[in-house]
């Protein structure tokens, strides 16, 4: 199990490490996080072949792993809609009762569920790598945990504690969240991992043994500072910091950050293309020179909507288009763009859109959720390049868009390129669609772009590579045997 000092410590890309590491060893691996907080969902098999959601970084820690992503993999999933609401997503599905749920009546109603995935998981492979979530030393939530020190309890896991020594303070960190642990749990933290290091290693000495003589734990790998790993973030937008580019920049895309923004994930293949500057706006001065701008899903699409004029991106958005720029909106941006959300079930609130697309959105209780494959019609400029090009991807969305019935009567239709999914403006300038995974798609890339990013699998492949130059031999070996002899 993967623990970490603080969200952001680096629990997600080194789960996602070890599981391609085991798989390299030739384990069955499986990747478990009992409880995920994030907008970012993937669509995968859940009971009975019915499609259902998990978070980002188990899909991705499962295709690591070599194995089919599945909803026991995550099997509670709560996606944030306010700051003190979060719609539910028990073993993929929407779960009323519980989002209406208080948080702290929450635990012990899931916990069987949350048990029984995870032994099931067991049972069906060698090895299964469990990811934690935030700290194990949040006190105040103790009593009601059922991601950290519960899970590693009932799986007898043995420990990894991850922090960021970027930070600084990391020793710190590591101590006090082993010492706030009670006494009968501290012996499952059986190894520190000091992640994201610059500098000169030999420094860190007196440090870690010190450290190990405090605890009894010893630090089993200092992994380097590395922002381009490839992965997506897990917890926030990209750090600009991580936004190198290889190549003179050809293109520049700003991204909207609203508050709701969901599935950011599907972005990151962007940030690996040759020429290309990926940058996230907050503010209208933030889209000055970019050539497009992306309005990305929403958890919120009526609040993150609201926001974006307070911000007055909104005016800022319809002058980038005026003056020739492409705009993409993915999702709740794509009902962001049109001219107005219709809400009667209460379901995300009512709201005009931006106008720029002649479509109205109007919200259902059911949620769309499935994977699929389509194929662009004929796109005019600037998009041509996308014309007859095959995708698939996956759709998560309340909303259901079409043509605005009066403005269609008058002949302000948008062109739909893909029934049902995607639609472009009359000037051909604003492109808008409700598959999620465009810039994941080969083909999609090299029609936009002309070139490859790196595949996951290379990706995975590099993450395997630095377990195996980070972390203590002796450590990797034992683990091998446990895990043989748990076989």
């Amino acid at each position: 199990m993967v623990l970490g000092t603080t969200s952001g410590a680096g629990k997600s890309w080194l789960t996602t490490a070890l599981c391609r590491w085991y798989a390299r060893q030739g384990f069955k691996v499986a990747p478990f996080k009992a409880q995920n907080m994030s907008n970012n969902a993937r669509v995968v098999a859940g009971p009975g072949g019915q499609p259902g959601e998990i978070g980002s970084a188990q899909y991705f820690q499962s295709l690591a792993a070599g194995a089919e992503p599945e909803v026991r993999m995550n099997p509670l999933l709560l996606k944030p809609e306010a700051d003190t609401r979060s719609q539910v997503v028990l073993l993929g599905q929407v779960d009323t009762a519980l989002t209406e749920m208080p948080w702290r009546g929450r635990s012990e109603k899931v916990w069987p569920a949350i048990a029984r995935t995870l032994d099931a998981l067991r049972a069906d492979h060698d090895v299964v790598v469990i990811e934690g979530a935030g700290s194990p030393a949040e006190i105040n939530l103790h009593a009601s945990d059922i991601v950290n020190l519960r899970v590693a309890r009932h799986a007898q896991a043995e420990c990894l504690l991850v922090t960021d020594i970027d930070r600084g303070g990391a020793f710190a960190h590591l101590y006090g969240t082993w010492a706030l642990l009670p006494e009968d749990e501290r012996p499952y933290i059986q190894g520190f991992v000091l992640n994201k290091f610059r500098g000169d290693a030999s420094l860190l000495a007196p440090g870690p043994e010190m450290l190990e003589q405090l605890t009894g734990v010893p630090t089993v790998a200092v992994v380097p500072m590395n922002w381009q790993h490839g992965l997506p973030e897990e917890d926030g937008v990209f750090d600009d910091r991580s936004a190198g580019v290889s190549g003179a920049v050809h293109t520049r895309i700003a991204v909207v950050a609203y508050p709701r923004i969901s599935n950011l994930d599907e972005f990151q293949p962007l940030k690996n293309v040759p020429g290309v500057r990926l940058n996230w706006a907050r503010s209208p001065a933030d889209l000055d020179g970019a050539d497009w701008v992306i309005l990305p899903g929403s958890k919120a699409t009526a609040a993150d909507l609201a926001w974006l004029r307070a911000q007055g991106l909104d005016q800022a958005v319809a002058r980038h288009a005026e003056r020739g720029g492409r705009v993409l909106g993915v999702c709740g941006g794509l009902q962001m763009l049109g001219e107005a959300l219709i809400d009667t079930q209460g379901i995300d609130g009512n709201a005009p859109g931006l106008g720029l697309l002649p479509l109205v959105t109007t919200f259902e209780v059911e949620k769309t959720v499935r994977h699929t494959q389509a194929r662009f019609a004929e796109v005019a400029e600037p998009w041509a390049a996308l014309s007859q090009v095959a995708l698939q991807g996956y759709e998560i969305h309340h909303g259901q868009t079409a043509q605005h019935p009066a403005m269609a009567a008058a002949g302000d239709v948008a062109r739909e390129l893909i029934p049902g999914l995607a639609w472009q403006s009359a000037n051909g300038r604003v492109l808008g669609l409700y598959l999620h995974g465009l810039f994941e798609d080969a083909a999609v890339l090299r029609a936009l772009f002309g070139a490859d990013a790196p595949t996951l699998e290379q990706v995975f492949e590099r993450l395997a590579d630095q377990v195996e130059q980070c972390f203590d031999p002796a450590w990797l070996r034992r683990s091998c045997e446990r895990a043989r002899a748990g076989r």
